[in-house]
């Protein structure tokens, strides 16, 4: 009798027990509890963490989060105005601010990581295809790009190397996803708290066009360079070719000087030989005059002289059985 007491009271202090344990439940400093009876969510959200009751077994509890969450996308293709493709990879981060909300339609955190990808990566594409490669990449409007210090000004004032101007900038594109994705999640209970792009790539059949501009801009400056080498190798030739003329036009004009006073000397030298007599001056009009012969005849020269002559009047005076001509005729 005493063992089936004691058997009766033992099975009611567990049944007990289990009660008492489904009851009870406890809610962490990370999470808040949502209450759902068959189903359907009772009472306000428990959102203060330590031990809560419940109604054992008919009440079940539902916890979520109330961390910051982060959300990161896939890398996708999408077109900029200037219809240029790139791959743009984002990332956010979020929180739960209305559990009840959340619950009821979104329910886990996995269906509210697939409407996030819905409404971030919409509103990406749309801030994407309404600004221009430039506006996205650049990060404020204030930033000035560096010119390359190799431009001359004249390159400048064709805009060579020079980038569009921009109106944003990324920064402000990041904003203008985050307002409008911020309205759009909030009616799931969720708010938006910061949202960035991770990762900005070209598109694989983009890349040959921008590597193709670089390579044109960077010809550009090699075709100056090597203009300008032409140009200063052509100035240099230009400046060998004069110094050249004019060493050997100073040369020349300084041999003409030498040989003049050379002349002007061999010229008194004779002077003051030839003028000493009668003789020695007939003598020097005779050798000069054969200097004259042998300058002047050659084989198959034909001389016309008169008799008058003064470079005839030696031929005429030879004896006629050594080669003298008659006065008035021509010799061979």
């Amino acid at each position: 009798m005493n063992n089936a007491k004691h058997m009766t009271i033992l099975v009611i202090l567990c049944i007990g027990g289990y009660v008492a344990m489904s009851s009870i439940y406890t809610v962490s400093e990370i999470e808040q509890v949502i209450i759902t009876q068959f189903g359907k969510p009772v009472g306000a959200p428990v959102t203060t963490s330590g031990l809560k009751l419940k109604i054992p077994f008919i009440q079940d509890i539902n916890p979520i989060d109330k961390r910051i969450l982060e959300w990161d996308g896939k890398p996708s293709d999408m077109p900029t105005k200037d219809k240029l493709y790139i791959s743009v990879d984002l990332f956010a981060r979020w929180r739960i601010t209305d559990p009840l909300q959340y619950f009821l339609r979104l329910r886990d955190e996995r269906s509210a990581q697939s409407r996030l990808d819905d409404i971030l990566g919409s509103e990406t594409r749309n801030a994407v295809a309404k600004h221009e490669l430039i506006e996205i990449i650049r990060t404020t409007r204030e930033r000035v790009p560096l010119r390359d210090a190799l431009l001359t000004d004249a390159e400048r004032d064709l805009n060579m190397g020079a980038l569009v101007p921009i109106q944003k900038g990324r920064m402000l594109v990041e904003q203008e996803i985050f307002t409008a994705a911020a309205d759009k999640v909030q009616v799931f209970g969720i708010e938006l708290l910061d949202i960035r792009f991770k990762r900005i790539n070209y598109n694989e059949s983009v890349r040959p066009k921008i590597y193709d501009r670089m390579i044109s801009e960077r010809r550009q400056i090699a075709e100056r360079f090597l203009s300008e080498g032409n140009g200063e190798a052509a100035r240099i030739r230009g400046n060998r070719v004069r110094d050249l003329n004019k060493i050997q036009s100073e040369a020349y004009r300084k041999v003409e000087e030498i040989r003049g006073v050379a002349d002007a000397k061999a010229t008194e030298i004779y002077a003051n030989a030839y003028n000493q007599s009668a003789e020695s001056v007939a003598f020097y009009e005779f050798t000069r005059t054969m200097q004259a012969y042998k300058a002047i005849f050659a084989a198959n020269t034909t001389v016309m002289l008169s008799t008058e002559s003064d470079l005839f009047k030696f031929l005429k005076g030879m004896d006629p059985d050594h080669g003298a001509v008659p006065a008035g005729g021509s010799r061979r």
